[in-house]
Protein backbone atom coordinates (compact mmCIF):
# COMPACT_ATOMS: atom_id res chain seq x y z
CA UNK A 1 0.00 0.00 0.00
CA UNK A 2 1.28 3.22 -1.45
CA UNK A 3 1.93 6.32 1.64
CA UNK A 4 1.68 8.74 -0.74
CA UNK A 5 -2.43 8.23 -1.15
CA UNK A 6 -2.57 5.72 -3.82
CA UNK A 7 -3.21 1.93 -4.17
CA UNK A 8 -0.12 0.20 -5.55
CA UNK A 9 0.40 -3.52 -7.19
CA UNK A 10 -2.62 -3.53 -9.78
CA UNK A 11 -3.76 -5.46 -12.08
CA UNK A 12 -4.16 -4.78 -15.79
CA UNK A 13 -5.08 -0.86 -15.68
CA UNK A 14 -3.80 0.19 -12.50
CA UNK A 15 -7.27 -0.78 -10.95
CA UNK A 16 -6.91 -2.45 -7.45
CA UNK A 17 -10.74 -2.16 -6.23
CA UNK A 18 -13.75 -0.66 -7.96
CA UNK A 19 -15.44 2.01 -5.51
CA UNK A 20 -19.48 2.29 -5.75
CA UNK A 21 -20.79 5.64 -4.86
CA UNK A 22 -24.40 5.13 -4.76
CA UNK A 23 -25.93 8.16 -5.45
CA UNK A 24 -29.28 10.39 -6.46
CA UNK A 25 -28.92 13.88 -7.22
CA UNK A 26 -25.48 13.83 -6.25
CA UNK A 27 -23.83 16.50 -8.72
CA UNK A 28 -22.28 19.15 -6.42
CA UNK A 29 -20.94 16.77 -4.41
CA UNK A 30 -19.81 14.84 -7.11
CA UNK A 31 -17.71 17.56 -8.48
CA UNK A 32 -15.49 17.87 -5.32
CA UNK A 33 -15.41 14.40 -4.30
CA UNK A 34 -14.09 12.49 -8.00
CA UNK A 35 -11.24 14.46 -8.03
CA UNK A 36 -10.43 13.12 -4.64
CA UNK A 37 -10.48 9.41 -5.20
CA UNK A 38 -7.18 7.95 -4.92
CA UNK A 39 -5.23 6.16 -7.75
CA UNK A 40 -5.45 2.47 -7.92
CA UNK A 41 -9.51 3.08 -7.54
CA UNK A 42 -12.55 2.76 -10.54
CA UNK A 43 -15.18 4.77 -9.94
CA UNK A 44 -18.89 3.29 -10.06
CA UNK A 45 -21.52 5.80 -9.85
CA UNK A 46 -24.77 3.98 -9.46
CA UNK A 47 -27.46 6.89 -10.38
CA UNK A 48 -30.80 6.04 -8.75
CA UNK A 49 -32.84 7.97 -10.40
CA UNK A 50 -31.48 11.80 -10.40
CA UNK A 51 -33.08 14.38 -11.82
CA UNK A 52 -30.10 16.58 -11.87
CA UNK A 53 -26.44 16.11 -13.60
CA UNK A 54 -25.35 13.63 -11.57
CA UNK A 55 -24.41 11.09 -14.35
CA UNK A 56 -23.29 14.01 -16.53
CA UNK A 57 -20.98 14.99 -13.92
CA UNK A 58 -19.70 11.58 -12.91
CA UNK A 59 -18.58 10.55 -17.04
CA UNK A 60 -17.16 13.97 -16.97
CA UNK A 61 -14.75 13.29 -14.19
CA UNK A 62 -14.33 9.63 -15.38
CA UNK A 63 -16.86 7.39 -13.41
CA UNK A 64 -18.50 4.73 -14.64
CA UNK A 65 -22.24 5.01 -14.61
CA UNK A 66 -24.79 2.78 -14.13
CA UNK A 67 -28.71 3.62 -14.41
CA UNK A 68 -30.70 1.91 -11.69
CA UNK A 69 -34.27 2.60 -11.79
CA UNK A 70 -35.30 0.97 -9.25
CA UNK A 71 -35.48 3.22 -5.77
CA UNK A 72 -33.13 2.32 -2.68
CA UNK A 73 -29.92 2.10 -1.73
CA UNK A 74 -29.83 -1.53 -2.41
CA UNK A 75 -30.74 -1.33 -5.33
CA UNK A 76 -28.15 1.13 -6.12
CA UNK A 77 -25.38 -0.78 -4.14
CA UNK A 78 -26.48 -4.24 -5.82
CA UNK A 79 -26.16 -2.50 -9.69
CA UNK A 80 -22.94 -1.04 -8.82
CA UNK A 81 -21.85 -4.67 -7.27
CA UNK A 82 -23.21 -6.41 -10.08
CA UNK A 83 -21.27 -3.66 -12.82
CA UNK A 84 -17.50 -4.21 -10.72
CA UNK A 85 -14.99 -6.25 -12.20
CA UNK A 86 -11.72 -6.10 -9.50
CA UNK A 87 -11.62 -8.69 -7.06
CA UNK A 88 -11.81 -6.28 -4.55
CA UNK A 89 -15.16 -3.78 -4.17
CA UNK A 90 -15.57 -0.59 -1.80
CA UNK A 91 -18.78 1.05 -0.90
CA UNK A 92 -19.12 4.46 0.35
CA UNK A 93 -21.99 7.49 0.12
CA UNK A 94 -21.44 9.91 -2.62
CA UNK A 95 -22.82 13.01 -1.04
CA UNK A 96 -18.98 14.21 -0.06
CA UNK A 97 -19.28 13.39 3.82
CA UNK A 98 -16.34 10.61 3.34
CA UNK A 99 -12.83 11.09 2.38
CA UNK A 100 -12.15 8.43 0.13
CA UNK A 101 -7.54 8.69 0.61
CA UNK A 102 -9.59 6.92 4.15
CA UNK A 103 -10.46 3.65 1.70
CA UNK A 104 -6.68 3.03 1.77
CA UNK A 105 -5.89 1.10 4.75
CA UNK A 106 -9.47 -0.45 4.57
CA UNK A 107 -8.46 -1.74 1.09
CA UNK A 108 -5.02 -3.04 2.51
CA UNK A 109 -6.77 -5.13 5.22
CA UNK A 110 -8.28 -7.45 2.91
CA UNK A 111 -5.99 -7.51 0.34
CA UNK A 112 -3.41 -8.47 2.83
CA UNK A 113 -5.90 -11.22 3.95
CA UNK A 114 -5.98 -9.63 7.56
CA UNK A 115 -9.93 -9.09 7.30
CA UNK A 116 -12.97 -10.63 4.89
CA UNK A 117 -14.41 -7.15 5.28
CA UNK A 118 -12.88 -3.41 6.66
CA UNK A 119 -15.69 -1.18 7.85
CA UNK A 120 -15.69 2.46 8.82
CA UNK A 121 -16.67 3.88 12.14
CA UNK A 122 -18.03 7.54 11.80
CA UNK A 123 -16.16 10.06 13.66
CA UNK A 124 -18.08 13.48 13.03
CA UNK A 125 -15.57 16.14 12.41
CA UNK A 126 -18.40 19.11 13.29
CA UNK A 127 -21.02 18.97 15.53
CA UNK A 128 -24.17 18.75 13.68
CA UNK A 129 -22.67 16.73 11.08
CA UNK A 130 -24.58 13.69 12.45
CA UNK A 131 -28.32 14.74 13.48
CA UNK A 132 -29.38 12.89 17.01
CA UNK A 133 -31.90 11.43 15.26
CA UNK A 134 -29.52 9.27 12.60
CA UNK A 135 -27.44 8.63 15.49
CA UNK A 136 -29.59 7.29 17.69
CA UNK A 137 -30.84 5.07 15.07
CA UNK A 138 -27.83 3.40 14.59
CA UNK A 139 -26.70 3.19 17.51
CA UNK A 140 -29.79 0.93 18.43
CA UNK A 141 -29.40 -1.31 15.30
CA UNK A 142 -26.02 -1.71 16.55
CA UNK A 143 -26.43 -2.67 19.77
CA UNK A 144 -28.94 -5.42 19.11
CA UNK A 145 -26.68 -6.78 16.35
CA UNK A 146 -23.95 -7.10 18.61
CA UNK A 147 -25.79 -8.52 21.25
CA UNK A 148 -27.62 -11.17 19.07
CA UNK A 149 -25.19 -12.49 16.46
CA UNK A 150 -21.86 -10.74 18.30
CA UNK A 151 -21.21 -8.49 14.97
CA UNK A 152 -17.70 -7.07 15.56
CA UNK A 153 -18.45 -3.27 14.55
CA UNK A 154 -20.04 -0.47 15.73
CA UNK A 155 -21.42 1.13 12.89
CA UNK A 156 -23.46 -0.17 10.01
CA UNK A 157 -20.26 0.07 7.64
CA UNK A 158 -20.92 3.46 5.66
CA UNK A 159 -17.72 2.82 4.33
CA UNK A 160 -17.17 -0.59 3.64
CA UNK A 161 -14.46 -2.71 1.60
CA UNK A 162 -14.48 -6.69 1.23
CA UNK A 163 -14.00 -9.29 -1.96
CA UNK A 164 -16.50 -9.07 -4.70
CA UNK A 165 -17.31 -12.60 -5.02
CA UNK A 166 -17.50 -13.22 -1.44
CA UNK A 167 -20.24 -10.62 -1.29
CA UNK A 168 -22.18 -12.16 -4.41
CA UNK A 169 -22.20 -15.26 -2.40
CA UNK A 170 -23.99 -13.68 0.96
CA UNK A 171 -26.69 -12.96 -1.70
CA UNK A 172 -27.73 -9.90 0.43
CA UNK A 173 -31.47 -9.54 -1.02
CA UNK A 174 -32.68 -6.02 0.61
CA UNK A 175 -32.79 -3.26 -2.06
CA UNK A 176 -33.88 -0.47 0.39
CA UNK A 177 -32.10 0.56 3.00
CA UNK A 178 -32.20 -2.64 5.12
CA UNK A 179 -29.12 -3.33 2.46
CA UNK A 180 -26.01 -3.03 5.22
CA UNK A 181 -28.15 -4.34 8.29
CA UNK A 182 -28.76 -7.67 5.87
CA UNK A 183 -25.23 -7.85 4.96
CA UNK A 184 -23.57 -6.94 8.26
CA UNK A 185 -25.66 -9.69 9.61
CA UNK A 186 -24.49 -12.53 6.80
CA UNK A 187 -21.14 -11.56 6.75
CA UNK A 188 -20.95 -12.03 10.60
CA UNK A 189 -23.21 -15.19 10.63
CA UNK A 190 -21.12 -16.70 7.76
CA UNK A 191 -17.74 -16.22 10.17
CA UNK A 192 -16.54 -12.98 8.06
CA UNK A 193 -13.24 -12.00 9.85
CA UNK A 194 -14.22 -7.99 10.02
CA UNK A 195 -11.62 -4.93 10.70
CA UNK A 196 -12.88 -1.46 11.79
CA UNK A 197 -11.13 2.26 11.14
CA UNK A 198 -12.19 5.27 12.50
CA UNK A 199 -13.23 7.40 9.48
CA UNK A 200 -14.46 11.26 9.11
CA UNK A 201 -17.61 11.90 8.79
CA UNK A 202 -18.28 15.07 7.21
CA UNK A 203 -20.52 17.83 6.59
CA UNK A 204 -22.21 16.57 3.10
CA UNK A 205 -21.66 18.80 -0.09
CA UNK A 206 -23.34 21.92 -0.23
CA UNK A 207 -26.47 21.89 -2.41
CA UNK A 208 -27.27 17.76 -2.06
CA UNK A 209 -30.01 16.82 0.53
CA UNK A 210 -29.44 13.49 2.74
CA UNK A 211 -32.42 11.06 1.98
CA UNK A 212 -31.81 9.70 5.19
CA UNK A 213 -30.74 11.83 8.21
CA UNK A 214 -32.13 15.17 6.92
CA UNK A 215 -35.33 14.82 8.43
CA UNK A 216 -36.75 12.47 11.65
CA UNK A 217 -39.23 11.10 9.05
CA UNK A 218 -36.29 9.70 6.89
CA UNK A 219 -34.81 8.04 9.95
CA UNK A 220 -37.99 6.27 11.04
CA UNK A 221 -38.41 5.10 7.77
CA UNK A 222 -34.93 3.97 7.28
CA UNK A 223 -35.44 2.01 10.80
CA UNK A 224 -38.34 0.67 9.32
CA UNK A 225 -36.19 -1.30 6.67
CA UNK A 226 -33.77 -1.68 9.27
CA UNK A 227 -36.35 -3.73 11.21
CA UNK A 228 -37.38 -5.99 8.16
CA UNK A 229 -33.97 -7.50 7.54
CA UNK A 230 -33.29 -7.79 11.19
CA UNK A 231 -33.99 -12.21 12.41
Amino acid sequence: MSTAGEVTGGAAGGVVCDLVLPCRDEAPALEGLLPEVPEGFRVIVADNGSRDATADVARRLGATVVLEDRPGYGAAVHAGLLMAKAELVAFMDGDGSFDPVELLPLVDDVRSGRADIAVGRRRPTKRGTWPWHARAGNALIVAWLRRRIGLPAHDIAPMRVCRRADLLALDVQDRRFGYPVEMLQKATQAGWRFTEHDVSYRPRAEGTKSKVSGSVRGTLRTARDFAKVLS
